[in-house]
């Protein structure tokens, strides 16, 4: 992994236009994909911006949905509470309720992680998914061509939350992490396995996320108090797309809207 990082970052005036960013994304990671080796692999987050994406992607009077190849995409989660699939906390159904029931996708290219099931057990079945979709053999880590992330206004992204036990897990390719300061269980793509990724992103918008933005992206390295410093992409490069409340303590952008940071370990 790069000791060196460069942070771009894009900042939108408001949520709408970051949802459209996002959607605008997420088609062009997906085409770059199966331009180059025939298939995408996209493992997605919980959360408003995302929903709002998926709802535009799903338009038909938007211009995504059919320029998506929806045929050659497969689709994981990075995380997912510990609920079942119908309840109104579960990612999975956020995001079914907002993409999969208006998309072309068959049940076998929709990779959900089981969250009704015990957490460990739900954990080691996904990791077995993921072996076996990606065809892995012994140590090897998946690739994803994107890994979308949001980012808590407590410093924690995927559910990796301060000062809990996956922030510590390198062996695994996905864990069950309890999570104390919320008295519950999440199951969550481990941090090297994000960061093995060929294109890593975090949807940030809103003003409870500001002091927190600058916090991982400008100050000194904390990972037990905020896990998002984790994501660290072997590229070498991560981007950001922002709105402009959550960006507003950053540096300024150029003239076309994006900004640069350098970060060194």
């Amino acid at each position: 992994m790069s000791s060196n990082l460069t942070v771009e970052y894009f900042i939108e005036p408001d949520s709408a236009a970051l949802a459209r960013r996002a959607a605008q994304e997420f088609l062009g990671k997906v085409q770059q994909a199966v331009a180059a080796r025939g298939l995408a692999r996209i493992a997605i987050s919980g959360g408003s911006t995302p929903k709002a994406a998926f709802q535009l992607l799903a338009n038909p009077a938007e211009p995504f949905l059919s320029a998506m190849p929806w045929d050659k995409l497969q689709l994981y989660w990075v995380d997912e509470r510990t609920v079942p699939p119908t309840d109104a906390d579960s990612n999975y159904r956020m995001t079914k309720e907002s993409l999969l029931d208006h998309v072309p996708l068959k049940p076998e290219q929709i990779h959900r992680m089981q969250g009704e099931l015990d957490p460990e057990v739900a954990a080691a079945r996904y990791e077995s998914e993921l072996r076996n979709s990606f065809r892995l053999e012994g140590a090897e880590t998946p690739t994803f061509d994107l890994v979308a992330l949001g980012m808590g206004d407590d410093g924690h992204t995927a559910s990796l939350f301060p000062r809990t036990q996956a922030i510590h897990e390198m062996g695994k390719l996905v864990t069950a992490n309890h999570v104390p300061q919320k008295d519950t269980w999440r199951i969550t793509l481990t941090w090297p396995v994000i960061n093995q990724a060929r294109s890593v992103f975090f949807l940030i918008g809103g003003a409870d996320k500001t002091e927190r933005l600058k916090e991982v992206f400008l100050g000194p390295r904390d990972v037990e108090t905020l896990p998002s410093q984790l994501i660290w992409p072997a590229s070498g490069i991560l981007t950001l797309f922002l709105d402009k409340v959550a960006a507003a303590l950053l540096p300024a952008p150029d003239a076309e809207g994006r900004g640069i940071l350098e970060r060194v370990r």
